[in-house]
């Protein structure tokens, strides 16, 4: 174990738990989740609010995970668990935005 990484092992596990804190609040949510902040998602823009809710959970839940993963896996190899973090931080960004989109348009009412 790398003893030196342990602080960025620590700021890896603290923004999953934040992170990990929204997708909690999407699946107590009783609305609909926004995803960008100060956007709202109106009720009946959303044909099954719970469904749509858990999938926007687990979509959070994941990226969380992975970032809580980069952190410890940086606590063998520097390399692979900072090389997962840019990844997760870049090309995540936009994973995550293109399942939103799928997420949206999946439950959005016809």
């Amino acid at each position: 174990m790398i003893s030196d990484n342990i602080p960025l092992a620590v700021i890896c596990g603290l923004v999953a738990l934040l992170i990990g804190s929204i997708a909690i609040w999407a699946f107590k949510r009783k609305t609909p989740m926004h995803f960008w902040s100060g956007s709202t998602v109106d009720s009946k823009e959303i044909a099954d609010i719970s469904a749509y809710n858990r999938a926007n959970g687990f979509m959070w839940l994941t990226y969380a995970t992975v970032i809580a993963l980069s952190g410890v896996l940086s606590l063998f190899n520097t390399w692979v668990g900072v090389a997962l973090l840019v990844v997760t931080c870049t090309v995540g960004i936009a994973v995550i935005f293109a399942t939103y989109k799928r997420i949206y348009g999946k439950y959005k009412s016809k």
